[in-house]
């Protein structure tokens, strides 16, 4: 996985150490993301978890930067955890952490809040990478996880269209209500983040930095009312945008 975020990067943003909170109702899996997370001084663990019920409980208490939540735990799962937290707190970045690659908790996740996703087979790079661009609110969303998107995410209210059917309508599409508060410079950044490309690509192709494209991704999720790129993307989608060049 390519590096996100240098220490310079980091440093000349002003970012304290991310305190973290590991939720995992394995003892090794808590080792095992305790254990990569060690590897770089920009991550603290401000507390284990071994469960939902613990996890919503001490992020109260703790009040951590960025939880790391297992999907499967018996008393309360990630996903249900996930949504309490959020509604608490919803200034915490929740990323899931699974042994698998499903579509549909992944999907559920993002609807109740969490910020992204992490194999537990990635390598400790790809993990640590991720995470940083998580915590600055950069973290890119891989192609895949896009196009996945784009065939599986239906519109609000139901139905099952194709994504062909969005592009036959393009005066539609163009009149859009929906689209009327953001600038057009706001719209072709959306159109970049929902066709899966960083903050650095995005700023690449626009001649503006990586800064800039940040602070018009903080403003084009103040004007949706929405939390990350995934709900972005399903967005773009609803509103017929992913077929653009």
């Amino acid at each position: 996985m390519e590096e996100l975020h240098s220490e310079e990067e980091i440093q000349g943003a002003g970012a304290d150490r991310c305190r973290v909170l590991l939720v995992d109702d394995h003892p090794h899996g808590r080792e095992g993301m305790r254990i990569i997370l060690s590897e770089d001084g920009y991550f603290q663990i401000a507390g284990e978890a071994s469960g939902g019920e613990e996890a919503v409980r001490l992020a109260g208490e703790l009040e951590p930067d960025l939880i790391l939540m297992d999907i499967r735990m018996p008393d309360l799962g990630g996903l249900e955890a996930t949504s309490r937290i959020k509604a608490a707190q919803p200034g915490i970045k929740i990323v899931m952490v699974t042994v698998s690659d499903d579509i549909a908790d992944l999907f559920e996740a993002i609807k109740r809040g969490a910020q992204g996703y992490l194999l537990k087979n990635l390598s400790p790079s790809a993990w640590l990478d991720y995470l940083r661009a998580v915590s600055l609110d950069q973290a890119p969303m891989s192609r895949e996880l896009a196009t996945r998107i784009l065939h599986e995410f239906l519109p609000a209210g139901g139905g099952s269209p194709a994504p062909s059917a969005y592009r036959a309508k393009p005066a539609k599409r163009a009149a859009s209500s929906s689209l009327t508060p953001l600038t057009e410079r706001e719209k072709g950044i959306l159109e970049r983040v929902a066709h899966g490309e960083s903050n650095k690509e995005i700023g690449a192709v626009l001649g503006i930095s990586e800064h800039t494209v940040k602070n018009h991704l903080k403003n084009i999720l103040q004007k949706l009312h929405l939390d990350n790129r995934v709900q972005l993307t399903r967005y773009a989608f609803e509103q017929g945008m992913m077929d653009r060049g």
